[in-house]
Formats: structure tokens, C-alpha cells, sequence
């Protein structure tokens, strides 16, 4: 099976979390791509109804409203489920995310789920986070270089995202780093003192946060769970 085959899988094993009278988070990038398209085939053929989601980025939204999704804001009781890729997930389900550069809204969704469940094919499982995957941070742009020089006192490599001649500029308006840390960092205290970098929006380490993941590979879809509730 191709790769593209694997995410359609982990997907439709998702789909199937999807009830009538559901508010779903919708995540950004190539998976996320399948989740939105057979949500909309679900919606359309009638099979669920009363559906409402929350896109993570511009282009997820752009995507579900061509689909026929209908789109709403994120309520302030949050959202029933929420369904995202990832581009690393550790044996506790912690997770990477961000490469697409929607992290700040994408944990936004998440953390305001009463579900939360990752999707992605076996090549994304790593033993621990950063063994392929930059830890990718979302950062304001005033004090920009600022906040770069205090990432790179924090990680081995801070790398500020470009995008052809200039920086890349998330929906947000903000910028992206892509930090690389030393193999076997500590994700908790990572993630704690990241937290504390002024000029720092938001990081891409899910930590605690996916109830499970459903991960396809040659042998099928496997789904993981957290060993502890959140």
C-alpha cells in the first residue's frame, strides 16, 4: 500500500467516530485532507446529519466549504471530536505537530475536545519525539530575532521557517522556528520550557493530549490508547 493508501485507511477507521448532532475539529494537512473529504461523502450521502466543524487552518476551511461542510466558530463548550494527523507519535501518544504550520489553532481544537484522536500511517511512530521531526514553535513577529537567539540558548538548532524569498507567515499573522533538540531531551521539560520563551505563541509538542491514535501500516489499522486518561 502507498503511503497516501495508509492515511486514507487510519482515516475511514476515524470516520466511523463521527455521530448525528456531532461538533468535529477538523485538522490541517495531507491526512487531515482524507478525514475532510470522507466526512463530507458521510454528510452528503446522509448517512450523519446536523454536523457542524471547526477548521484548524484557512485551507482546511477552504477544502470543507467546497465540500458542503457547514462551518462554525469554536463554541466555548468546545468540540465532541477532533480528528488530526501527526508528523511524530511516541509510544505514550504524545505527539509532533506543526510541519504544516497550523499548531497554534491545531491545539486550540484539540485541547477543546472531549475526543482527540491522531491519525497517520506506522512511518510517523517513533521510540521518542525528535528522532525525524523538528519541534516546530509559533512565534510572534515583534522581538522576532529576539525570541529566535533565546530558542537557540534552549535547543541546538532554531531554524526560522522560510517560505520562497521571505519567512513563512502562518494564518496568524505570526512566524515559525524549527528547533531541533539534542536525541533523548525530556518531552515534559521541553514542552514546560518552551512554554516560558517570551515571543513564543505556541510549540508543537502535543504532550498528554490524544486519547488515541489510529495508525495504519501493511498488517491493517491499529489503535493505540493512552494508558492514562487525561
Amino acid at each position: 500500500m502507498s503511503s497516501e493508501d495508509l492515511k486514507r485507511a487510519a482515516t475511514e477507521a476515524a470516520l466511523k467516530y463521527v455521530a448525528s448532532g456531532m461538533t468535529v475539529g477538523l485538522g490541517t494537512g495531507s491526512t487531515a485532507r482524507w478525514f475532510v473529504a470522507g466526512l463530507a461523502k458521510r454528510v452528503a450521502s446522509g448517512d450523519v446529519s446536523d454536523i457542524a466543524c471547526v477548521p484548524t487552518s484557512q485551507a482546511t476551511a477552504d477544502q470543507a466549504r467546497e465540500a458542503g461542510l457547514r462551518l462554525v466558530d469554536l463554541p466555548a463548550a468546545g468540540v465532541d471530536l477532533a480528528v488530526d494527523g501527526m508528523d511524530e507519535l511516541s509510544p505514550a501518544l504524545d505527539a509532533i505537530k506543526g510541519l504544516g504550520g497550523a499548531l497554534l489553532r491545531e491545539k486550540i481544537v484539540a485541547a477543546a475536545a472531549q475526543r482527540f484522536v491522531l491519525i497517520g500511517d506506522d512511518s510517523k511512530l517513533v521510540t521518542r519525539l525528535g528522532e525525524k521531526a523538528p519541534v516546530p514553535v509559533e512565534v510572534a513577529r515583534f522581538g522576532f530575532r529576539r525570541t529566535v537567539a533565546l530558542l537557540a540558548e534552549l535547543c541546538e538548532e532554531a531554524t526560522p521557517r522560510r517560505d520562497g524569498d521571505g519567512l513563512f507567515v502562518t494564518d496568524n499573522g505570526n512566524h515559525i522556528v524549527d528547533c531541533r533538540v539534542a536525541p533523548g531531551f525530556d518531552t515534559r521539560e521541553l514542552h514546560s520550557r518552551l512554554k516560558g520563551v517570551p515571543g513564543l505563541v505556541e510549540h508543537g509538542l502535543f504532550v498528554g493530549m490524544a486519547d488515541e491514535a489510529l495508525v495504519a501500516g501493511s498488517g491493517g489499522v491499529r489503535r493505540l490508547e493512552r494508558a492514562v486518561a487525561r
